[in-house]
């Protein structure tokens, strides 16, 4: 009978569950939504019960829609959103919503860390600075700000593996996800005790931590109740988005990047060594691979602009889109193609939920910079795509500094899917960018991940790059001279407005 592998992706903006058969082709991907909760400017909150009842209702539909026994699921790989803060009793009930990656709110308890553990300790153990997305500065505000919350807390869990425990009971994460917490020892890949205690938060409270392709915990029979899967199938552990989504683009080996261009925008350069970037403006994780680690620069809102241009501004291209059958991205997009490069000094900063690289800034905003007369609704579409990915260049920059020699970007994540966004990176980014032949991402790669785990694959790096293979390429055209100028102009726009997006931050009602 064929074994199928299941990789559950928990994601921002929806649950995907993911099937793949013993040779790693797809055989179903669903994905169900559940709401994004902002109770104030600059807060990002999600409910975890949420996040499971739509995990449950996409593996549902996934063996629905593969027409398998669910009996033939072998093995399941978690990944989704880091960061975010999962806050437990002693009776395992969720506290309060769960507090996301893009969370604006803790800039106070960020310094705190600083103070207490020192910048460079902070940077030298976790391999960054702690920011307002992190885990631990979250911590530090709940105990601040909801001491009633903060007295009942009993367990702090990651958002898969709060999935995790509801599917199995127990409370495990893995070394990729745990790394962006601010309470890791990334060198070691192991918890760091030593900022744990100076911030005074309870050792009890973490889960086990085990390498990516572990299977650490197994299916409860209640879940097996619920989805039809065999009681006691394997979980493995699995990782983080970012690092699930490399091993789904084949981005493994030393020197290798891609940019994943999701509701957030990352660049990845995967690494043998662990070298954090001293100044704190990359951020050092470790990889799904053991003796891995891997460099990062995140972008808070890339596709997540896109999103919230077309839903906010876009309105009479959605119905447009929707009278031709089309995909309203694929028609503004399209309109955007008939304008020139740099958009006739049209700029878009995409700093709409503030920016964590290179400036790390919980009061940056996003603007429109360079208006006209003559600008119309698809110079600002293009100015959107290439402030993007300015923005992605600025990353891609520090990575060139640490010394990776970058010839060549795999791209994933829905921005992907554009040949015009393809082809703007090739020019901004001045190198080939390749597409590969899976477009499930992370939840690809979480599968890949149970089937090491489960032996069905003999491991991580082999079966990657067995199955990952490249599709297209863009190479740097005729524009990337013209970019080459917008872009130092584009670097100067937020240092210009940096003291005015504080000062918008301290008004009242931001």
């Amino acid at each position: 009978m064929t074994a199928y592998l299941l990789g559950i992706d928990v994601g921002t903006g929806g649950c995907k569950a993911l099937l793949i058969d013993e040779q790693g082709n797809v055989v179903a991907n669903v994905t169900t939504e559940y709401p994004l909760l902002t109770p104030k400017p600059l807060w990002s909150e999600q409910n975890p019960q949420d996040w499971y009842n739509e995990t449950i209702k996409s593996i549902c539909k996934a063996i629905e829609e593969a027409q398998i026994d669910p009996k033939q699921v072998a093995a399941i790989g978690l990944t989704g959103q880091m960061h975010g803060l999962v806050l437990l009793d002693k009776n395992n009930q969720v506290l309060r919503p769960a507090i996301l990656w893009n969370d604006q709110r803790t800039a106070k308890q960020c310094d705190d860390i600083h103070k207490i553990v020192g910048l460079e300790n902070v940077i030298r153990i976790t391999g960054k600075p702690a920011l307002t997305g992190f885990t631990a500065p979250k911590i530090l505000w709940v105990r601040e700000n909801e001491p009633e919350i903060f007295a009942q807390t009993a367990r702090i869990l990651l958002p898969k593996d709060y999935v995790r425990f509801r599917l199995s009971g127990e409370y495990f994460s893995d070394v990729a996800d745990a790394s962006g917490t601010s309470l890791f020892d990334v060198a070691n890949r192991c918890w760091s005790y030593e900022i744990i205690d100076a911030l005074n938060i309870k050792r009890s409270w973490l889960p086990v931590v085990t390498e990516s392709p572990i299977a650490s915990t197994k299916l409860s029979k209640e879940a097996a109740r619920t989805t039809g899967i065999a009681s006691g199938i394997p979980i493995v552990a699995g990782a983080g988005d970012q690092a699930a989504e490399a091993i789904g683009c084949g981005v493994i080996d030393d020197g290798e990047v891609s940019v994943t261009i999701g509701t957030s925008g990352v660049v990845f350069a995967a690494t043998n060594n662990y070298r954090p970037d001293t100044q704190g403006k990359l951020h050092t994780y470790c990889h799904a691979i053991e003796g891995v680690w891997h460099a990062m620069g995140v972008m808070l809102s890339a596709g997540g602009s896109l999103r919230w241009y077309r839903d906010t501004l876009c309105k009479d291209e959605i119905a447009r889109a929707a009278s031709q059958n089309v995909d309203p991205y694929d028609l503004l997009i399209e309109e955007a193609s008939h304008i020139p490069a740099g958009n006739e000094g049209l700029f878009f900063l995409p700093y709409l939920t503030g920016e964590r690289t290179p400036h790390a800034d919980p009061n940056a905003r996003g603007a429109f910079i360079g208006l006209t007369l003559r600008h119309n609704k698809q110079h600002m579409t293009r100015a959107l795509l290439e402030g993007v990915t300015f923005g992605l260049m600025d990353c891609l920059e520090l990575v060139r500094a640490l010394g990776t020699n970058i010839t060549k970007v795999r791209v994933s994540g829905g921005g992907a899917r554009s040949q015009l966004w393809r082809q703007i990176m090739a020019d901004i980014f001045e190198t080939e960018i390749a597409t590969v032949n899976i477009t499930q991402g992370a939840a690809y790669g979480a599968a890949l991940l149970a089937g090491v785990g489960v032996g069905i694959f003999d491991n991580v790096r082999n079966v990657a790059h067995s199955l990952v293979k490249e599709t297209s390429s863009a190479m740097p055209g005729p524009n990337a001279s013209i970019y080459r100028e917008y872009y130092q102009q584009y670097r100067l726009l937020y240092p210009a407005l940096a003291d005015q997006f504080n000062a918008i931050g301290s008004l009242p009602g931001c």
